[in-house]
């Protein structure tokens, strides 16, 4: 048995001359925004990786292949599906194994990303500890991941429906370096800053790559988290999301909402307490972010 595994052509080409390649999550597509918003959000982002010099690698599973980059056909057929799974690390062989079609989360597209060879990747923000989580043990595997798959996943920090502080606090425990891009604190997602810290601080995509590649000089197992800030002139300031963050979750709570269910549900509430800020302020930091990680996928190539 061999894994179904196929490369878009611009992805193999650059894999047969050791271009730079930056992977890309496909739940923005499926679960993150309506269509055809998301098959825009989605082109604009594989083209600001190209303008910076680098080739992007959407991952998805179709019918029970594991894509590596999407032929433009491919993304427009999933932009459009219904019912499409949310992989993770726990469903991602099941679903490819029953011929299934489904996005992939940060967890699941770092783990396909370390099968194509493909070292860095960019999302919105990562996973993690939920509020609550000391009764609910409602921990994204996003966490899990960093600690054990060699991919560098650039993001704006974790969600800010989380919380951060003990997203952080778990991150230290496995080990994972947290890496803030040009300033001193953690950013916020829709926000710049927040009153957490940043374990490190780097300036430079040359020195990201760099320690991308000590680690693995001194086999050590997973990956970094660089958290790269919002633009400021597409950021919704913290004084301003925390009010909104807090009625968003009190009517999650009042709805029942849990497991896979409370991230959508709460960044749709958040998309409708701000009248649609929180998604314009979400794809200029994916785009950032983007463009952020082709830049230190260029210096490890």
């Amino acid at each position: 048995m061999t894994l179904p595994l196929k490369y878009s052509a611009e992805v193999a080409h650059a894999r047969s001359v050791g271009g730079a390649l930056v992977a890309l999550e496909s739940t923005i597509i499926t679960h993150g925004m309506p269509h055809p918003q998301n098959i825009e959000v989605a082109r604009t982002v594989e083209a600001d990786i190209r303008d910076a010099g680098a080739v992007p690698a959407t991952i998805a599973v179709i019918e029970g292949a594991l894509h590596i980059g999407l032929e433009d056909e491919e993304l427009t057929r999933l932009a459009q599906a219904r019912g499409v799974e949310k992989l993770s690390r726990a469903d991602m062989a099941a679903c490819i194994a029953t011929g299934g079609t489904g996005a992939t989360t940060v967890a699941a597209t770092m783990i396909a990303a370390r099968l194509a060879g493909i070292h860095v990747f960019a999302t919105g923000g990562i996973g993690g500890v939920h509020k609550g989580a000391e009764n609910s043990f409602d921990i994204s595997a996003d966490l899990m991941e960093l600690a054990q798959t060699p991919v560098t996943v650039v993001a704006a920090g974790a969600k800010a429906i989380l919380d951060v502080a003990k997203t952080l606090e778990v991150l230290e425990t496995q080990g994972v370096p947290v890496i803030a891009f040009g300033q001193d604190a953690f950013p916020a997602f829709w926000s710049r800053g927040s009153r957490l810290k940043a374990p490190l601080r780097m300036d430079d995509p040359a020195r990201i790559a760099a320690a991308h590649r000590t680690r693995a000089l001194l086999n050590l197992p997973g990956g970094q988290l660089v958290a790269n800030p919002i633009p400021s002139e597409a950021e919704i300031p913290a004084h301003e999301m925390g009010p909104i963050i807090a009625t968003a979750q009190t009517d999650s709570l009042r709805a029942g909402i849990s497991g896979k269910d409370v991230t959508p549900y709460l960044l749709q509430r958040i998309f409708e307490l701000t009248d649609g800020r929180s998604l314009d302020a979400n794809i200029a930091l994916v785009r950032n972010n983007a463009a952020l990680a082709a830049r230190i996928a260029l210096e490890l190539v």
